[in-house]
């Protein structure tokens, strides 16, 4: 019998506290592109982070925080998400929050097909479906002939490839401990972009005060990925992904209240459409959970000190009434690290 798996009410409070942080950084990241280049403010957010995670993890793991055999992947990994982060806060600085938001959001579908493609993971129907609507929702808000249909919209979709390029890559460091995997995209982005810093264009702090919205968005930032990591921990990926969209709803009401900015209608529905898409393909997902199948190696030994003439996976199988699953082709992303 299938059995489905409560969601602790903690997981949720705390995907949704972390995208609430999120939206707080898009909206800080939005504030300061009026008067900072962007690089910049990528080389602030991601420097912080690379400082909190030395100061939380550093002096109890040294060089195992940075210690892999896979370096060329976490560089490109890194390259990836700081070149993400870049052309979304480049497109944060021209389209209305939502709209930036929900086309950012398209990185679901794009990970649906490009697992299908790199990985040979099976599309079934539902995930087709989840596909179609959310390009649907793409081009209710970037419809043609609207004034969203414009390089910035380009920049936001570009931002989304390349986060669902690095999702990809993060599935094949599911080995990795989590804190490598948070700390070389830090160090990555600290570096390169520090080595830009001299020939970008920068006329000083204006007002002051800035200085310290600047190191808010990488401290904000940082807090988010530590609740969405423990969200991960209380509760499996596909699960809580669903809550994942609660972005959409709070970057909307940002828009609204700080910038005075709200979707219009097509817009609107165009978010609806890839928010529920997702959260229905999810639930799905999360529903088609199957009880945990006992490894390999436990039958064996369970056969073995019982001495039974059974195939040794058989009598482990019955005894918890376990039935092979058939083969989903879902996808289920890691957490890692947001665009934000």
């Amino acid at each position: 019998m299938k059995q489905h798996a409560q969601v602790p009410l903690s997981a949720v409070l705390l995907i949704i506290a972390a995208s609430a942080c999120f939206t707080t950084v898009d909206v800080a990241v939005k504030h300061l592109s009026q008067r900072y280049p962007v690089p910049l403010i990528v080389w602030a957010r991601w420097g912080v982070q690379a400082l909190i995670v030395l100061a939380l993890v550093g002096p109890k793991m040294r060089l195992a925080l940075v210690r892999t055999t896979r370096l060329p992947m976490h560089l490109a990994r890194g390259v990836l998400l700081i070149a993400s982060s870049l052309c979304f806060f480049s497109a944060l600085r021209y389209l209305p929050l939502a709209e930036a938001t929900a086309l950012n959001y398209t990185s679901p579908i794009l990970v649906t097909l490009m697992a299908s493609w790199v990985l040979h993971e099976r599309l079934t129907r539902p995930r087709w479906a989840f596909v179609i609507a959310g390009f649907v929702g793409m081009l209710l808000i970037v419809r043609p002939g609207s004034d969203l249909l414009a390089p910035t919209a380009l920049l936001a979709l570009g931002a989304a490839a390349l986060y669902a390029t690095f999702q990809i890559i993060t599935r094949s460091l599911a080995g990795e401990h989590l804190m490598v995997l948070l700390m070389y995209p830090s160090i990555i982005g600290t570096v390169l972009l520090s080595l830009a810093m001299p020939f970008v264009p920068f006329e000083g702090w204006s007002p002051t005060s800035d200085l310290a919205a600047f190191v808010g968005i990488g401290v904000v930032g940082s807090l988010g990925h530590l609740l969405f990591i423990r969200a991960f921990q209380r509760a499996s990926a596909s699960a809580i992904a669903p809550f994942t969209y609660a972005q959409l709803v709070w970057s909307t009401l940002a828009g609204w209240l700080v910038f005075g900015t709200f979707p219009d209608g097509w817009a609107l529905t165009g978010i609806i459409v890839i928010a529920s898409s997702g959260v229905v393909v999810s639930v799905g997902i999360a529903r088609g959970e199957s009880p945990q199948r006992p490894t390999r190696n436990v039958a064996f030994r369970y056969s073995r000190a019982r001495r039974s003439t059974l195939r040794p996976t058989r009598a482990v199988h019955s005894a918890h009434g376990y039935k092979r699953p058939r083969a989903s082709g879902r996808i289920c992303n890691l957490p890692s690290e947001k665009r934000t």
